[in-house]
Order: structure tokens, then C-alpha cells, then sequence
């Protein structure tokens, strides 16, 4: 494209003018921008959780209702006192106080009782004892400017918190994990220890790579 006018020259006096404005006045270069960066993230940010939330909304309502407070405490009371009861037993004996509730529900709920302190006191004796062998890999999300979502692979080391391997991929796979252990641990590099949660990414063929450094790979449930 041609210019249909010149371009503006500024002259001395002008240049001078600006010199002296920058050094008295430092936030000059806010009042000639219409958005401030931080502005269009924050918008961004703001479109993003609107768009998903659009497309996440419930049509209509369904599903049971709630779990009570009363019992559920009174379920994690059961599993407490009566460690050998299941499912069945706990939901019979609720039947029996008056408590309608299914029997699948008091297995989501006794999932979630509150455990013994001392195996998690154990575990963090594990890892301050072998914390130069141990490395942990996992998945991170980042959204993208069209309300997209891309994952983020990382592997870091548990002594010095240092990222060992990085990648991001739009639609992860167990195969593509499992290259990426393999490009993060050439030549016997890999620690004793591999730490990294029950995702669907990390299957049996994840797993079976990971036994193939000779490592012994301590996976727990996500959320924990």
C-alpha cells in the first residue's frame, strides 16, 4: 500500500519537547494507549470462563438429592468404628434408622472418609529420605486466545524442583507419554523412583515404559 500523505517528521523543538516529557512525566505512554495489556487478559480470562460455562450449563435439573451433614458424619462414624463393614452392611444399617439413601451413594461416601494421619506422616519420610531419587511427572491445562485448551507435560526432579522435560500437545495420548518419558531419560538417566497420579494418560503402556527404565513407579489417586 501507498501512503496517500508523507509521514509526520518531528523536529527538533518536538524532540526535544519529548525528552523532557519522558523524564518528568514517566506514565505518559498510558494516556495514548485506548487498552492496557493487562485489560484485553483480564477480558480474555473473563470471555473464557463465560464461554465454557455456556457450554457446560445444565438444561435442566436432575440427579438425587444432597448427602446431608448428619449423614454423612454418621457414615464416616461406621467406617471408623466398624472397619470390616461394607457397602451393603453400612446402607442396610442406615435403612434401618429411617435414612433413605442408596446403597451406591454410601460407597461415594465412604471413599471419602477421612483417613489415619500416620500413612501420610510415612510418606513424607519417603520422600525427604529419597528425595534425590525421585522425579514426578503430570498434565497442567493453559486456555488459549479461541477458548481452546492445551495440556502441558512436565517432568521435574523432587531434590532441586528442577524441570527435567516439558512439552504441550492439544489431545495427549499414552503413547505420546510415553515418548516423552523416553526423550526425558535417555541413556539410563532415569531416577529410582517415578511419582504421578491414576489419569486416564497414564495407562498400562505408560506404566510398562516407566518399569522399563528400571524404575519403580509409586502412583496415587488424582486430587491427593
Amino acid at each position: 500500500m501507498v501512503r496517500k500523505q508523507p509521514r509526520q517528521r518531528l523536529t527538533l523543538p518536538d524532540k526535544l519537547f519529548w525528552s523532557l516529557l519522558c523524564r518528568v512525566w514517566s506514565s505518559w505512554k498510558r494516556t495514548i494507549l485506548i487498552v492496557q495489556p493487562e485489560t484485553v487478559i483480564r477480558w480474555h480470562r473473563a470471555g473464557f470462563k463465560l464461554y465454557w460455562k455456556w457450554i457446560s450449563r445444565r438444561r435442566m435439573s436432575v440427579g438425587r438429592r444432597p448427602t446431608s451433614k448428619e449423614l454423612r458424619e454418621l457414615i464416616f462414624r461406621m467406617v471408623a468404628e466398624n472397619p470390616t463393614w461394607g457397602a451393603p452392611r453400612i446402607h442396610g444399617e442406615l435403612k434401618m434408622l429411617g435414612f433413605e439413601i442408596s446403597e451406591r451413594t454410601v460407597l461415594n461416601w465412604m471413599r471419602r472418609t477421612p483417613r489415619n494421619p500416620e500413612p501420610a506422616k510415612r510418606w513424607a519420610t519417603f520422600l525427604a529420605n529419597h528425595r534425590e531419587a525421585i522425579a514426578a511427572m503430570d498434565f497442567f491445562t493453559v486456555p488459549t486466545l479461541t477458548f481452546g485448551v492445551l495440556h502441558g507435560f512436565f517432568v521435574i526432579a523432587h531434590g532441586r524442583r528442577q524441570i527435567l522435560h516439558f512439552n504441550v500437545i492439544r489431545h495427549p495420548t499414552s503413547a505420546w507419554v510415553s515418548q516423552q518419558l523416553r526423550e526425558a531419560f535417555p541413556y539410563d538417566s532415569a531416577p529410582r523412583y517415578l511419582i504421578f497420579d491414576r489419569g486416564c494418560n497414564f495407562n498400562d503402556s505408560v506404566v510398562e515404559t516407566v518399569w522399563s527404565f528400571g524404575e519403580l513407579p509409586p502412583s496415587f489417586s488424582p486430587r491427593t
